[in-house]
């Protein structure tokens, strides 16, 4: 199929702010920050740099490469590679398939806190068994989940350059100076303990950057580098087929040595940011243990926080639900992107019915998710140890399990089948210079697929 029916970028710019929004997300907001203040503050900080300069600009490089050499989504790329693995194209589209439905949910309730706190209604969010009460619910959270739904239907829909593009150029400067202004707030706040010590965002700070090795031992350790290397999965949308997909809009002029390199330098300042927002504010409010909470703290934590700040807070709470909706929609529509182009490729349906036909079926699927906790409830324990209901299950499934197997099978096959030159021919076509490029050929051939097995090996339980 024609460049100019599959659409394109028009420049590196638009794609590296797109792949940026769509690399920024839920992740990056909520898990990296209680990864980081449960693994040791800043030798998870570490850790995650040096795993992201490595391991993530490898599959990042290999993930855009490929999209860009075959012109093609997720689901026919991998074949047009090598024929015989086609198999790992059909797993990487049926990753994004899986979550666009759980995300829209959960990007639905990020949509009915911004309206509460928008509202004025920031104190009722903050009361015990709020959240719980709403998800519970069997219609609000759907129509919520629906109207999140629809907007990323609409981007998509209007095509790759005037829809994708477009709102990256928008949402995310915006998405960035929201970050940032929240971050140096949350190092101004103060609260004066029951023991009458004044603790300050910046003991928060300190706590977040400042490395701590107190009773980490070599397991402790190596658990730490885990956590750290499945949020760069989060983190940067990899083996999802997105960046494939985006991959396949850059032009062929396109630096993307330099363009990657930008994605990871936004990426990381983002997530690093995420951390400067949440964890001063949740230390000074909450102290530590307060930053253990894991993934309600966005939910359940973080309101009470911004009740405790008094009349600020509920403005407070405004720009950081809006931040989060912002970054929630530029991860969705990249979602939504990936199974659109594999539609687009496959099914031969042109962009406004292949979009339309997976809004549908996500809409659909995302409706049973919202019942899950209601009228569908049930729970099932997972290999890992974990426990949970559908929308746990379909996260499990694809993040757990599939996004490892195609990470895996990505590195063998640019690795070991076609050899590394495939990706480094792809990258300096244009002359350009490759800088990591013997870093790039040793993480394909042995190190990404190796941490990427005990990645899978734990989800499984067998390590």
């Amino acid at each position: 199929m024609k460049e100019k029916e599959r659409g394109s970028f028009k420049g590196s710019i638009g794609f590296v702010l797109a792949a940026a929004g769509s690399a920024v997300g839920l992740g990056n907001i909520w898990r990296f920050p209680y990864l980081a203040a449960r693994d040791g503050g800043g030798l998870f900080l570490v850790v995650y740099l040096v795993l992201a300069l490595t391991f993530g600009f490898t599959m990042l490089t290999a993930e855009v490469a490929i999209g860009r050499k075959t012109k093609k989504s997720p689901l026919s790329a991998y074949r047009q590679l090598k024929k015989s693995w086609g198999w790992i194209g059909f797993l990487s589209c049926l990753v994004p398939f899986l979550i666009m439905p759980y995300y829209c949910a959960i990007g639905g309730w990020v949509l009915k806190y911004f309206i509460v706190f928008l509202t004025g209604q920031g104190p009722v969010a903050a009361q015990d068994g709020f959240f719980g009460g709403f998800i519970t619910g069997q219609m609000e959270p759907v129509i919520y989940m629906l109207i999140f739904l629809a907007s990323c239907c609409v981007v998509v829909y209007v095509g790759v350059d005037k829809g994708i593009e477009r709102s990256a150029k928008i949402l995310m400067p915006i998405l960035f100076l929201m970050v940032v202004g929240i971050a140096i707030f949350s190092l101004t706040v103060k609260s004066t303990g029951t023991d009458g010590k004044l603790v300050t965002g910046l003991d928060g700070l300190k706590v977040y950057m400042i490395p701590s090795l107190k009773g980490v031992g070599l397991k402790d350790f190596f658990y730490i580098v885990i956590d750290a290397l499945t949020q760069l999965f989060y983190s940067l949308s990899i083996a999802m087929g997105i960046m494939i997909a985006y991959g396949s809009y850059v032009p062929d002029e396109a630096n993307l040595a330099k363009s990657i390199n930008q994605i990871e330098f936004f990426d990381t300042m983002v997530a690093f940011l995420a951390g400067v927002m949440i964890i001063p504010a949740v230390y000074v409010f909450m102290g530590p243990d307060g930053m253990s909470k894991g993934p309600s703290l966005m939910f359940v934590s973080l309101p009470k926080i911004f009740l405790a700040m008094g009349p600020a807070g509920n403005v407070i709470g405004t720009v950081f639900f809006a931040m989060v909706l912002f970054a929630a929609i530029t991860s969705a529509v990249s979602i939504l992107e990936a199974v659109v182009s594999s539609f687009i490729d496959e099914l031969k349906l042109e962009r406004k019915s292949a979009t339309v036909l997976e809004t549908v079926i996500a809409g659909i699927i995302g409706v049973v998710v919202c019942l899950g906790y209601n009228l569908l409830y049930f729970e099932v324990k997972f290999p890992n140890g974990t426990s949970g209901q559908i929308l746990d299950v379909m996260d499990y499934v694809s993040n757990y399990i599939l996004m490892p197997i195609v990470s895996i099978a990505t590195c063998i096959l640019i690795g070991w089948a076609l050899k590394p030159k495939t990706v480094v021919e792809e990258v300096t076509k244009n002359g350009e210079k490759f800088g990591r490029q013997r870093l790039f050929e040793i993480m394909i051939r042995y190190i990404a697929p190796a941490l990427t097995v005990i990645i899978l090996m734990m989800s499984l339980g067998i390590l």
